[in-house]
């Protein structure tokens, strides 16, 4: 961008000229989706022109969506996204428990994970680059040196009374008042969604869960010999409570508990409203069935403000709290918690008969991280950084699938769900991406019921141009089976 505007005579207003150069630039490539722009002061400064006259530039472009304003922070460019995914269909009849018996399809996916040559857009992990992983090992070997008895010795249940203490201060940002002796450390968010099952279900009974959902899910209600009644859920608003509320009636008194990922769930990225999660609170509760609320991606919120949980609103001890710091901090750490309310000992003795404890030297580095404000100061860094890769990914499978396709839009997490043409298989796309070196998860392991075969999701937690080229391939792929 040249220092300053000519003075010459103009055929257009100077703030639209001023206008027009950060159009180019964003035509260019020069700037992509989610990129900050000059501030008002810093390009009136560059373009010698007033600053009122920037004022008015920007203020176009956001009228024409090409630019956003995000408080305290700057503007940025906005993605252009296609529509959103639509909005799923309440098929009554359909609301009925379901057997669990997953294809091999899961098993493909995860066993993806251990072939070096496959670019992994399939599983939704973390981007190394961008986890503080040297300050934690540092931690985890001073605070092993400091702790050296506790750091080799069981943390029987509730656990690490160091970490419970920082998870309980941090709960205050979600609207709840934990204490320490609510909170049961283990050994990730699954482990504390299999032990609340446990707590709850026996073997037959129904689980009323979100559709499409986290595939670990499904495998985890199949191992227990449950059966599933899938609910639908958007990808703005997270779980039909209309849908869930017909369904109690319909199943009066088979349904002994409900999941819900609350924040920007997995896969489709929705986030329920504080009213929402209210009511799904009371309504349960009416029921008397309890509720195991996963919030592993609460803290992954593309702003700086963190949405509540659905737990702030339970008067009974009726909802089950889990959460980790895999999606943060450690997918290797394995380290998770759950507040159980009322269903407390019945967890810790779970806990005791199912592993004894979670391992000691992880808890102790997070609890030291935690202690130190290392955590506040990280999430700050990846937040803007899993906001600005979705943004660009979500504008790349815009511009690179067949017309028509539809991609969610998350406020949080770091996964894309993509909606194709029904004709397009995506198993067959899966098939023909991992020839290419490329592995996605399809969207028939997220429903018991064969539903979303037309769907894929993504991992958007890393973008480099080897994926840029990545996304393009699938693009290829998918124009080719639509053509077929």
């Amino acid at each position: 961008m040249e220092t300053t505007l000519r003075m010459t005579e103009r055929s257009m207003p100077l703030y639209a000229e001023v206008a027009s150069r950060i159009v180019y630039l964003i035509e260019q490539g020069t700037l992509r989706p989610g990129d900050r722009v000059p501030s008002i002061r810093e390009l009136s400064r560059q373009l010698q022109v007033s600053i009122n006259t920037v004022k008015e530039a920007y203020s176009q472009l956001e009228d024409r969506r090409l630019l956003e304003a995000r408080p305290q922070s700057g503007y940025y460019v906005r993605a252009h996204l296609p529509e959103l995914p639509a909005e799923p269909v309440v098929r009554k009849p359909a609301l009925k428990p379901t057997e669990v018996n997953l294809c091999d399809v899961y098993q493909m996916v995860m066993n993806d994970l251990h072939d070096p040559d496959l670019l992994q857009l399939g599983v939704a992990f973390p981007n190394p680059d961008l986890l503080p992983i040297d300050k934690l090992n540092r931690m985890l070997a001073s605070e092993s040196r400091r702790f050296r008895v506790q750091s080799v010795s069981y943390e029987i249940p509730p656990g690490c009374e160091r970490l419970r203490k920082q998870i309980a201060r941090r709960s205050l940002q979600t609207g709840c008042a934990l204490s320490p002796d609510e909170i049961v450390i283990t050994s990730g968010c699954v482990e504390a969604v299999v032990l609340a099952l446990r707590a709850i279900c026996k073997p037959g009974d129904t689980v009323a869960i979100e559709t499409p959902v986290y595939f670990n899910f499904l495998q985890v209600i199949e191992d227990l010999g449950l059966k599933a009644l899938e609910i639908p859920t958007s990808a703005q608003g997270g779980i039909s409570l209309d849908a869930l509320e017909y369904a109690l009636e319909k199943n009066a008194g088979q349904v002994k508990v409900c999941i819900v990922l609350s924040n920007f769930n997995n896969p489709l990225g929705g986030l329920m409203s504080d009213a929402a999660k209210r009511q799904l609170v009371e309504l349960l509760e009416r029921y008397q069935i309890p509720l195991i609320e996963d919030d592993i991606y609460g803290d992954l919120s593309h702003s700086d403000n963190r949405p509540s949980v659905a737990k702030s609103f339970d008067k009974t001890g009726n909802v089950l709290l889990c959460s980790s710091f895999s999606k943060t901090l450690a997918p290797g750490y394995r380290v998770g918690w759950i507040a159980a309310g009322r269903f407390q000992k019945q967890i810790e003795r779970g806990k005791l008969l199912s592993n004894v404890a979670t391992a000691s030297p992880p808890q102790l580095a997070i609890a030291e991280f935690l202690a130190t404000g290392g955590y506040d100061h990280h999430l700050r860094s990846i937040r803007r950084a899993y906001a600005r890769q979705v943004m660009i990914m979500g504008d790349t499978v815009g511009r690179a699938f067949p017309a028509g396709t539809r991609v969610s839009r998350p406020k949080g997490g770091f996964v894309l769900w993509v909606e194709m043409a029904a004709e397009i298989d995506a198993l067959k796309l899966y098939e023909q991406a991992r020839e290419e070196g490329i592995t996605i998860a399809p969207g028939q392991i997220f429903s018991l019921e064969g539903k979303y075969r037309n769907c894929i999701r993504l991992n958007a937690a890393c973008w480099n141009p080897r994926i840029e080229m990545a996304i393009e391939t699938l693009g290829r792929l998918a124009a080719r089976l639509l053509a077929r």
